[in-house]
């Protein structure tokens, strides 16, 4: 069996599913954000939906690349994680660039959705806190 065949670890999919979660959700507030000021129409809503997909492709791929540099030596490890990186923001980029060219999209609503896995990255210790806070203490 080849190393990029092996099954997605359980812990890639539920880190994935707790960023694209935070990503509906701070999607959402920006759509809200949008409506109230005034500025909301359709090419938000795709705008947003195009960011999105690519900000959690852009995690889960981050996620498979460290699945597959454990099962690798150090040296080998390391240029695989930078040549992964190296190319998920090339992904990055011309999403970016897709959303400022494409008039479909609304590139504010393109491009903001990109740094959400950051801010739920960012969150992530304050979720787990709030579980751990509540199970010690009785």
């Amino acid at each position: 069996m080849s190393k990029e065949g092996s099954p997605i670890d359980p812990t890639v999919l539920k880190e994935t599913c707790y960023i694209a979660f935070c990503v509906v959700i701070m999607s959402m507030a920006m759509e809200a954000v949008f409506l109230i000021i005034g500025k909301w129409d359709f090419s938000v809503l795709l705008g947003n939906l195009f960011g999105a997909f690519f900000a959690v492709l852009n995690f889960f791929l981050m996620g498979l690349t460290i699945q597959s540099a454990l099962k690798r030596e150090q040296k080998e490890a390391s240029s695989f994680i930078k040549l992964s990186g190296t190319y998920r923001m090339l992904m990055m980029f011309l999403v970016a660039i897709g959303g400022l060219l494409i008039p479909v999209f609304n590139p504010v609503a393109v491009i903001l959705p990109l740094f959400f896995p950051r801010i739920g990255a960012l969150l992530r210790p304050l979720a787990d806190k709030g579980k751990k806070g509540g199970a010690d203490e009785q």
